[in-house]
């Protein structure tokens, strides 16, 4: 029997690696769990018991921590933190850093003003109130009648101005506007005493207007008609071609009877001179016109004023002052007179006037003459 030839021999262990070729990493492989056992597992030792119950239940006893001491009343109190200025210690009052608000050496330590409010400026408010009520008076110190309210407005103005002036020169603003306002407040004194003249000239313009009025009226309606009833009036009897008053003037002071028994007279004209210093009266004269009432009814008398003349035959200006004229007018009992008096302005040099006058209702005018006395 032949021999096998010898088979190829194993080399034992894995193959070598060239030498310089790196080797890699294998991934660990975990290891398998342990199957379960099928053993019966240990039952672990039960605890000693202790001998005395009452200390298995005792609650143990919390250990009292030491109390620190109390601080002193006067310990000084410690500093923070340099860490951060503003920063508060747990536990620890709040106490201001130095330099900071209300801190040392900060706004507000001390009684220091904060900065940022700077302090009031005086703005001399009186400049301003004297420059208003200067114009004010300037305004209203012309206006007839309300000319005082100007006045009183210019004289507070002159007052506030130099109490702005007296602070302006102590350091206040606005001194320029107080002299403004000062001197419009002079000013406007000076215009409330032109407003007291012009109020004055404006009544004389009234008072004229008011006699131009009434001249015109007496020439227009020389008798008013009686406006209440009253007992007829007696007829007029014819009277003869020569009637002394009627026909021809009497002289001043006589008086005239008429045939119903009603008298009328006018005295003696006279100088008149006016105690009213607020009117201008010219030459004037004054006479005093008397009614007596000799008839048996009653006699009511609306407009009894003379016409009077002067020497050039133009009617005189009546006179109103105040004192004159004192007219008659109203009922005249039987029996009774009346008297009243009035003034006539009439052209310098007049020495003869001339007059007439009616007592009223439908009794001719009396006419007089004479000389002035």
């Amino acid at each position: 029997m032949s021999t096998p030839p010898n088979p190829p021999s194993t080399p034992p262990g894995p193959p070598a690696e060239p030498t310089g070729t790196s080797v890699p990493e294998t991934a660990s492989i975990p290891a398998p769990a342990n199957p379960p056992s099928l053993e019966k597992p240990l039952t672990p030792a039960p605890e000693p018991t202790p001998a005395n119950p009452a200390e298995a239940n005792a609650v143990p006893t919390p250990v009292a921590e030491p109390i620190p001491p109390a601080p002193a009343p006067f310990a000084p109190v410690a500093p923070a933190p340099t860490g951060a200025p503003y920063a508060a210690v747990p536990g620890a009052p709040y106490t201001a850093a130095a330099g900071g608000p209300g801190g040392p050496g900060g706004p507000g330590w001390g009684g220091a003003p904060y900065p940022g409010y700077p302090a009031p400026q005086d703005t001399n408010g009186l400049a301003v109130a004297a420059l208003v009520l200067g114009l004010l008076g300037l305004v209203i110190g012309p206006i007839p009648i309300v000319f005082w309210f100007g006045g009183l407005l210019s004289a507070v103005g002159v007052g506030l101005g130099i109490a702005a002036v007296v602070r302006s020169r102590s350091g206040a603003p606005r001194g320029t506007m107080a002299t403004v306002g000062t001197v419009l407040a002079v000013l406007g004194l000076g215009a409330s005493v032109g407003g007291f003249f012009l109020t004055g000239a404006v009544f004389e313009r009234i008072d004229r207007d008011l006699d131009r009025e009434y001249r015109q009226s007496l020439d227009q309606y020389p008798e008013l008609p009686s406006t209440r009833p009253s007992a007829p009036a007696p007829k007029p009897s014819p009277s003869p071609s020569q009637v002394p008053g009627l026909t021809s003037a009497l002289p001043f002071g006589e008086t005239f009877t008429y045939p119903n028994g009603v008298k009328v007279s006018l005295s003696k004209p006279k100088k008149y001179v006016t105690k009213n210093d607020y009117q201008k009266v010219g030459n004037a004269v004054q006479t005093t016109v008397t009614i007596t009432n000799g008839s048996s009814q009653t006699i009511n008398v609306i407009y009894a004023v003379p016409n009077l003349r002067g020497a050039d035959g133009m009617t005189g200006k009546p006179v109103f002052d105040g004192t004159v004229p004192k007219m008659i007018r109203g009922d005249i009992l039987p029996g009774a007179s009346a008297s009243g008096v009035v003034a006539f302005e009439v052209p310098e040099g007049s020495r003869e006037v001339t007059a007439d006058i009616t007592p009223g209702g439908l009794l001719p005018a009396v006419k007089y003459a004479g000389p002035v006395g």
